[in-house]
């Protein structure tokens, strides 16, 4: 059952299944909101794993918001729901910018949690060529010029390849505004810092849809992979909103990592 607790002039809305345990939050991609993991999280409240999802202000149900969207206040919005809900040392699961926001949680606190999930995400820390380098600065200005109607469903049928998924994802960006919706982008890149010397302190899983195109993900996530020694699980068929593309395969993955994180 759907909740809300005021977090810093916003009603943050979140989904809570309870039960013992360490739980799992899942943090959803920019434009989106909680449901877009509505099949995993079905598939791991029915094998006795807690889940909790949330919305991000200005996202789904988590409106209005006082302040506006930046990382540093998302950051702050994840750890202050994690503190209501008295989670100890939860899993991350993170789609996109909520990838990117795990990935910045963990390096300031990896005591906190006890393993990270990374959906279709760039790596925060990876090397960046000159043309990555381009397109993150270009991306915002570029997404400007695109007419605030049609914006929702040129986002949708970037992120997805299932008619299914882009309904949801179509709805999903028409619901936040142009102006939030480019906020939220700026921030997924401030978060970009590269530092290759870094190496992620707990037990990491990667996920990609072998159909993602958006940023460099598809060059960034293999050559992390690589880099922290894990497997890189490309999903057949899977967009970016990998989720709900491929919701069956993804599921499988994640119930297999986190069966090994609990052993």
């Amino acid at each position: 059952m759907a909740e809300v607790v005021e977090i810093s002039g916003c009603g943050i809305r979140y989904a809570d299944s309870g039960g013992p345990g360490p739980a799992v939050v899942f943090t959803h991609g920019a434009g989106l909101d909680s449901g877009m993991f509505d099949p995993q999280v079905a598939a791991l409240r029915d094998a006795g794993i807690r889940t909790v999802g949330w919305d991000m202000r200005g996202h789904g149900a988590s409106r209005p918001s006082a302040v506006g969207f930046t990382a540093e206040r998302a950051l702050s919005d994840l750890n202050a729901l994690i503190d209501h809900l008295g989670l100890q040392r939860p899993v991350l699961v993170g789609h996109s910018i909520g990838g990117n926001l795990a990935q910045a949680a963990v390096r300031a606190d990896p005591d906190r949690y006890s393993a990270l999930v990374v959906i279709d995400s760039t790596w925060n820390y990876g090397p960046l060529s000159t043309w990555e380098r381009a397109l993150l600065r270009l991306a915002a200005p570029m997404l400007r010029t695109i007419p605030a109607g049609r914006l929702p469903r040129i986002m949708a049928d970037a992120s997805a390849t299932t008619p299914a998924a882009r309904a949801y994802a179509a709805d999903a960006f028409t619901r936040i505004g142009k102006p939030e919706f480019l906020d939220v982008w700026r921030a997924a890149a401030t978060l970009v810092r590269p530092d290759p010397a870094y190496r992620t302190p707990l037990p990491l899983c990667l996920i990609r849809g072998a159909l993602d195109r958006t940023g460099n993900i598809a060059a960034a996530m293999p050559r992390w992979a690589t880099a922290e020694q894990v497997t890189e699980h490309v999903i057949p068929a899977g967009g970016h909103l990998v989720t709900m593309d491929a919701p069956d395969a993804t599921t499988a993955v994640l119930l297999e990592f986190l069966a090994e994180v609990r052993r």
